[in-house]
């Protein structure tokens, strides 16, 4: 087996818009994504490829051309990206159903994920987006992804079926017991 490349992180998402200003009327009006800068999609003249700041630094890029149509046909096949979520402070996501509404984009209302609170919409061209926020914050110098794993084993152990507040609350305290050991 050859080696596995290693990754460090979402580099950018490009996604297949329609027209230029409804590009920019839902990232950076609806979404509040600083646009970025814009410039000719490299591999078609035709298209320009737009890019917008997710609120990491990282990119969100969208190629548009102004006589793409606005097919809002979700695309549920094997081999298609089912939804990309973002993730919102908890201040945000209490508030997001209601300025979703308010922009005009009907939504989920909130959804229990059990580790996490979504809230799904679909924007101008049938893209299905999820609004996450974390129940939890990891202990200083761990990540999400580890408490998520130590939250895992643990459900597991116990035979349940999904990651609870229980579980969240349990891997925090085994995560931080494990740093106050190592730290002796």
């Amino acid at each position: 087996m050859a080696a596995p490349i290693v990754t460090q992180g979402v580099h950018h998402i490009t996604l297949v818009g329609a027209d230029r200003q409804t590009s920019i009327d839902f990232w950076q009006g609806t979404l509040g994504m600083p646009f970025v800068f814009e410039q000719p999609n490299l591999d078609d003249a035709e298209q320009a490829h737009l890019y917008f700041d997710p609120g990491d630094g990282r990119l969100i890029t969208i190629f548009t051309r102004e006589d793409w149509p606005h097919d809002t046909t979700p695309n549920p096949g094997s081999g298609n990206v089912h939804h990309i979520a973002f993730s919102v402070s908890r201040a945000m996501y209490m508030q997001a159903a209601e300025r979703l509404r308010a922009a005009g984009f009907a939504n989920s209302g909130e959804v229990d994920r059990g580790f996490m609170d979504s809230l799904y919409f679909r924007d101008p061209l049938g893209h299905l987006f999820e609004l996450a926020c974390y129940k939890f914050e990891p202990p200083e110098g761990y990540t999400h992804a580890e408490v998520l794993a130590e939250a895992h084993r643990i459900r597991v152990a116990r035979d349940a079926h999904n990651i609870e507040d229980r579980d969240l609350a349990d891997a925090l305290i085994a995560i931080t017991a494990k740093a106050g050991s190592s730290k002796v």
